[in-house]
């Protein structure tokens, strides 16, 4: 008996080496919050002068209803609510050692995470058919006329700004997209138990960021 004991103290270390002290939680999960505060931050930043400049000039921004598809984006906020509902559920999986829940549930997760940046892809292709173009210089003498039928326009800050935060956090959801079939990958070769799953709940935490954000940006720019 004692010739194992220095073989399991010494995993023990190696187990309890991977947490911060005091806070019990593994290094890569506090990396995880440290980036995703910046992340806060970054968005922060965004949000902070798209309102700043919606307030100083709002000749230069038009009501949302008028140029933005809300009832279009209404339903791909939905979509990505229900993408966090699906990781929870392939986390719950893996809890509960289902492997074959997780994997179904990463699925769907990347499923509508691919969904959501599609539909966002058609809802650009037709606003820059109607005209609403980042910093749109050459259609600001048009006021809120368009080029096009009568479609309603934006003024050249609206563009540049609804492009810039929307964009970021399209690229924000297709990163988490490709992260996931990383993640999907290493589950299917079972590199997850209900023992050992930081990979699965990383990613986990990064998906529910996207999603928050998407909820104040469309809040804020489709609504408000």
């Amino acid at each position: 008996m004692s010739s194992h004991t220095p073989a399991i103290q010494e995993n023990m270390m190696v187990h309890d080496s991977t947490y911060e002290p005091g806070i019990q939680v593994y290094h890569m999960k506090l990396g995880m919050w440290v980036f995703l505060l910046s992340e806060v931050m970054f968005f922060t930043s965004l949000i902070g002068t798209y309102i700043i400049l919606r307030f100083a000039h709002p000749d230069h921004f038009a009501a949302p209803g008028e140029v933005l598809n809300v009832p279009l984006t209404a339903f791909n906020t939905f979509f990505l609510i229900c993408s966090s509902v699906t990781m929870v559920k392939a986390f719950a999986a893996i809890q509960k050692g289902d492997q074959k829940g997780l994997k179904l549930w990463l699925l769907a997760t990347i499923v509508i995470g691919a969904c959501f940046v599609g539909i966002q892809a058609i809802e650009y292709v037709a606003l820059v058919h109607e005209g609403f173009v980042p910093a749109a210089a050459e259609y600001h003498a048009l006021g809120r006329t368009g080029v096009e039928g009568g479609a309603v326009l934006g003024g050249p800050l609206y563009g540049a700004t609804f492009y810039t935060m929307t964009g970021f956090h399209g690229a924000h959801v297709s990163i988490g997209v490709i992260c996931l079939v990383f993640v999907l990958i290493r589950a299917m070769r079972g590199h997850y138990t209900h023992s050992d799953h930081r990979g699965v709940e990383l990613i986990g935490l990064y998906w529910h960021f996207v999603d928050l954000v998407w909820i104040i940006l469309f809040t804020i720019v489709y609504l408000i």
